[in-house]
């Protein structure tokens, strides 16, 4: 027989459970609509339990165009705000805030910087559920709430939100909002057990974060948030360091206006993998958190893909007129023209020169994004920051000048080298030209060109080889157009001896480029590297002297192995010569070194670059004129000499009591990396001018004038 105590608590428990099934579809109220926001009260579970927690969201659903605030709503604005009306026992927490976005208004020192929502936005709270809450009641949750939402306008809105809650003894997922605030509580920062340092200066504030998690951890676009505005202000990271275990942000300092600084800065940390709440105390920089090079922060070029996709391509073209690019284009457009009644064969040359040209600069941008990835400060022409490169690139410009000269052939005996030019072969040439053309090219850098490569290595690595695709786009269109123009090709002149006299003649620009490269060379490495590549560049020499011998006693019906040998041999000691180890880079000086202007007058006093000498003179009230060059760098030294170091500029310097300020990226320097990357650029030359009063630097072109210079000085000085 059954026990009726039994079967009436059964039935009392299906009842409730049928009673809670049935208000958990109605648990939210209707939206509640303040004028530009849209509000409700939305659970994460269909019922609470006596004695558990159950999270309550406010859920935002906010108009186009329009937007909410975070707890710190940065340079204006004001926190969303709620008041609940409970039944007795029933305890609301803090809401459980979401990452931010930023929003700019104005430009430069006088911009005004947010921290907002837009779109929809859960805020969640945790409710303590009362263990004398009934199973099988219903309660209203009440919450009165107020908010600053703006546009070009700010409006400040309110309204009254009620939800209709079951209690029963089991819950489980609310069926129309249990996901959604999952979701928002899992995306939330967590309290991760970081050890957090902070630094302050005149200059600003440094924030360290240290972790063994953080080992090999991906850095790029990391932000911090603080929670109060005495901490820091609202402005953007301007640097990221990478350490062994962690990193190191430079901030802005908090606002003096707001109070005394306090002794502990607690915020967000917003890393690829997740957000973090820390507290930093004041103390010394752990060693684990720098160190290990820049890594790009907040993305400052406002580009979108396609944008950014033209400004390659276009650049690309314009990198064609850069004088390091010109003497491999010219030997290869001579190659071309032995190919003016074969519309077949240039049109392979075209296609081979293209694949070589795309597939170096996707090359080139993978190593960089790994390096990238992996904390180096590097940048675009990273590879002639190494001398064994440059070493190596100076004896392979002087094989091909020997080559052009006539010392020994490549793919042709010394009888065949009409035919071989005028044939339809060569495509393994045209691809390796499209190679050394694009790695030559990497000492210029064109208009368009750093604006597009700044934006690329703040995006993902597939939209980033997406703009190196465009680049090489740009740079190979005139010489593939031209191979693939049928017309054009048949109106180049015919194949015969000039064009052995006109090869010959290109050899000149080839041996100019080795021996600017050896002086790059002498730049970064010292005497030391210049001895070893000018042996090496004898050697080479022999080499190739010996391998034509070769040739010429192989067409006679001789055997050549002997000079074959003998040509390997020195060949490969004179590569493994400038490769092996031992290079070492001199010792930057650090007083100020006279540059002498062109066209007389005074000297131009130069001043090795250092953030903190930088922040010196500009609180002393200085105009500063910084130029971030490279030994290597034709556009730089193209620059310097047309429009810097000129005696109109030196006498605009001493008029305005400007100081010219030198930074030397020749060798790897972190430091300067950080600043290319604040300004959206991943190589050189950047020309940056500021003026008296404190003002933000203005960014010059990439290609000066002596006007332009003294213009910009001046302009500063007012």
């Amino acid at each position: 027989m059954l026990n009726l105590c039994t079967v009436a608590r059964n039935a009392w428990a299906l009842a409730a459970l049928l009673l809670a099934m049935t208000f958990a579809a109605q648990a939210a109220a209707a939206p509640v609509s303040t004028g530009h926001v849209a509000i409700e009260l939305v659970p994460q579970e269909r019922a609470a339990v006596p004695g558990g927690t159950i999270f309550v969201a406010l859920r935002q659903v906010i108009e186009p165009g329009w937007h909410t605030y975070w707890r710190n709503p940065g340079d204006s604005g004001l926190p969303t705000k709620i008041a609940w009306t409970l039944p007795v026992g029933w305890r609301a927490g803090d809401f459980v805030w979401p990452v931010p976005s930023r929003i700019s208004t104005g430009e430069g020192a006088e911009a005004i910087l947010n921290y907002v929502y837009s779109g929809e936005v859960l805020l969640a709270v945790p409710i303590e559920v009362p263990a004398t809450a009934r199973p099988g009641d219903l309660v209203t949750l009440k919450a009165a709430v107020s908010y600053l939402v703006c546009k070009d306008i700010c409006v400040p809105e309110d309204g009254e939100v009620t939800l209709s809650l079951p209690v029963a003894a089991t819950s489980g997922p609310h069926p129309l909002w249990g996901d959604a605030v999952a979701k928002a509580l899992e995306a939330a920062p967590k309290a991760q057990g970081f050890t957090a340092v902070f630094q302050r200066s005149a200059s600003g504030l440094r924030l360290a974060v240290t972790d063994p998690s953080l080992r090999g951890a991906m850095l790029t676009g990391a932000d911090f948030f603080a929670f109060s505005p005495l901490a820091a202000a609202s402005k953007a990271p301007l640097r990221i360091e990478r350490g062994p275990e962690g990193l190191t942000l430079d901030l802005a300092p908090g606002d003096p206006a707001a109070g005394a600084a306090p002794e502990t800065i607690a915020g967000v940390l917003v890393l690829p993998g997740g957000a973090y709440e820390i507290t930093a105390k004041a103390g010394p920089l752990p060693a684990a958190a720098s160190g290990n090079g820049v890594v790009a922060g907040n993305p400052p070029a406002k580009l979108s893909l396609p944008l950014a996709i033209a400004f390659a391509v276009l650049g690309g073209l314009i990198l064609n007129l850069m004088p390091c690019v010109f003497p491999i284009l010219s030997m290869k457009a001579a190659a071309l023209s032995g190919h003016g009644q074969d519309a077949e064969g240039a049109r392979l040359q075209g296609i081979a020169f293209f694949a070589g040209v795309l597939a170096t600069f996707l090359g080139l941008a993978g190593l960089l994004i790994a390096a990238k990835a992996g904390g180096a400060a590097v940048g675009w022409g990273f590879q002639l920051q190494s001398p064994a490169v440059v070493a190596s690139l100076a004896l392979i410009m002087l094989a091909v000048a020997l080559n052009l000269s006539g010392l020994f052939e490549i793919g042709a005996s010394a009888q065949g080298v009409g035919s071989d030019l005028a044939g339809k072969g060569g495509l393994a040439g045209s691809f390796f030209t499209g190679v050394l053309a694009v790695v030559v090219a990497a000492p210029c850098t064109a208009p368009f060109m750093a604006t597009a490569m700044g934006y690329a290595f703040t995006q993902p690595p597939l939209v980033a080889l997406a703009v190196f695709a465009g680049l090489a786009v740009g740079f190979a269109a005139p010489f593939t157009g031209l191979a693939l123009a049928p017309a054009l090709i048949t109106r180049l002149p015919r194949p015969g001896a000039w064009m052995d006299t006109l090869r010959k003649v290109l050899a000149f620009p080839m041996y100019a480029t080795a021996a600017w490269l050896v002086w790059v060379l002498a730049q970064q490495g010292g005497s030391g590297g210049l001895a070893r590549v000018l042996a090496a560049a004898v050697g080479l020499a022999f080499a190739a002297w010996m391998f034509g011998r070769a040739q010429t006693r192989a067409a006679a019906g001789a055997r050549p192995w002997f000079s074959l040998i003998v040509a390997g041999v020195f060949a490969v000691a004179a590569f493994a010569g400038v490769i092996w180890p031992g290079y070492a880079a001199p010792t930057a000086s650090t007083a100020a070194t006279p540059q002498p202007a062109a066209g007389g007058g005074a000297s131009l006093q130069s001043v090795p670059f250092s953030p903190e000498k930088l922040a010196a003179l500009r609180a002393k009230g200085r105009v500063v004129f910084v130029d971030f060059t490279a030994a290597w760098c034709v556009t730089c030294q193209v620059n310097e000499r047309s429009a810097i170091l000129r005696s109109g500029v030196a006498a605009a310097f001493a008029r305005t009591g400007a100081v010219y300020m030198v930074g030397d990226w020749t060798n790897r320097d972190a430091v300067i990396a950080g600043v290319l990357a604040e300004h959206g650029r991943a190589g050189v030359p950047l020309y940056l001018v500021y003026g008296k009063g404190g003002r933000e630097a203005v960014v010059l072109p990439q290609l000066l004038t002596e006007g332009m210079v003294i213009r910009a000085v001046e302009e500063a000085a007012k």
